[in-house]
């Protein structure tokens, strides 16, 4: 599976976990030129606290484009050290 915005390939990996209809991929599939980090947070009742990552490619930036659990809740272990997208981010194989 690719995560692909603007043209450019922002994760990539076979290694795809899918909660809730979301597709994260590990954390490790990102290619981090294109990730800037965010200061948002939001509270999920069941996974725990997502931190956010904006993405960056050329000159145009989707802000909190991308999530993760960095301490999911019990229960939501699976999404531990993975990424997801949103916000326009195309997920296709």
């Amino acid at each position: 599976m690719k995560a692909i915005w603007n043209g450019a390939v922002i994760a990539q990996s076979d290694d795809i976990v899918e909660v809730e209809g979301n597709a994260y991929f590990p954390l490790s599939s990102l290619d981090r030129q294109y990730v800037v980090d965010s200061a948002t947070h939001t509270m999920c009742p069941w996974k725990g606290r997502a931190s956010y990552y904006s993405i960056r490619v050329g000159d145009k930036i989707n802000t909190d484009a991308a999530w993760t659990y960095p301490q999911p809740k019990p229960g939501a272990e699976a999404v531990v050290g993975r990424v997801a997208f949103w916000r326009g981010v195309q997920v296709r194989p």
